[in-house]
């Protein structure tokens, strides 16, 4: 299954398009997933990887987050308040990826805690957008089937209209999903703009890329020492390293990505400096 990227919505939080979107994109093409970007992403908050339909499932199985309490608004931000129903679609989301990433171990995920995470990634959301209006940042058409179009493409689907046509499979709308599509534009455009945000060279690729293969390297060992086989290996037991040529791009994709996660994490914390923020839980 192809996960999506999601260094750069770690201050961003699962309202973010791009996180919507991992929990729906299960499915979508395995040429990312063949290329490496899995073992790329593993290590993220990818505070979402996973099919939106198999967490459902589980999450019935293992019991739903407790909402009760949950204060209507959540936060205020500049005189702008984040809705309870926002927050709760943020912190299901959210609950359902610590269910799952904690389930081998048989813990049951910190909610207060988690909560406390969801609130703020959503207050920095908030800095971020009103920060990025104030700048004068708009997305137009073309900025937003392109934003589609990029999203559709780490996730191995053909294009945007199939990202819509995912979440409209998980009740959002059209509109909705452009909506979430503009922001998601303005955001970035805003952290490129103020941190200046440059490609990585080719040796910094080539840096990531060895590492990559390090990483396929791993794996194939630990696939011989416990008998097991996978999709991509050679049939020796060692697991196919992707050519360079055929990772490159994600992997420049992968860097600039986590460059904006780490300046909308400053960011949003030199912003929060100068605003009024109440958060109510």
């Amino acid at each position: 299954m192809t996960t999506i990227r999601t260094t750069a919505r770690r201050a961003l939080g699962a309202v973010s398009l791009t996180a919507v979107l991992a929990l729906a994109a299960c499915g979508g093409g395995q040429g990312a997933d063949q290329s490496g970007s899995g073992q790329q992403q593993g290590s993220q908050q990818s505070a979402s990887d996973g099919g939106q339909q198999g967490l459902q499932s589980q999450q019935g199985e293992q019991g739903k987050p407790d909402l009760s309490g949950v204060p209507d608004p959540v936060a205020e931000v500049n005189g702008t308040k984040i809705s309870k129903d926002e927050f709760s679609q943020a912190y299901e989301s959210q609950y359902q990826q610590a269910t799952m990433s904690q389930q081998s171990g048989g813990q049951a995920p910190d909610e207060d805690s988690l909560k406390k995470q969801v609130a703020d990634q959503l207050v920095d959301n908030q800095l971020l957008t009103q920060a990025a209006d104030k700048a004068g940042i708009k997305a137009g058409d073309d900025d937003i089937d392109k934003t589609l179009d990029t999203i559709a493409q780490q996730n191995g689907m053909k294009s945007g209209d199939e990202v819509v046509k995912a979440l409209e499979q998980q009740g959002s709308s059209e509109k909705q999903v452009r909506q979430d599509a503009a922001s998601q534009f303005e955001l970035t455009a805003y952290i490129d703009k103020k941190a200046k945000i440059s490609d990585p060279s080719e040796k910094e690729l080539k840096q990531q890329y060895a590492q990559l293969k390090k990483q396929y390297e791993q794996a194939g060992q630990a696939q011989s020492q416990s008998g097991g086989s996978s999709g991509a290996s050679d049939g020796g037991g060692s697991t196919q390293v992707p050519a360079y040529k055929d990772v490159k791009d994600q992997l420049a994709q992968q860097a600039k990505t986590q460059q904006e996660g780490e300046a909308a994490t400053k960011i949003a914390q030199d912003l929060r400096k100068d605003a009024d923020v109440t958060i109510n839980l």
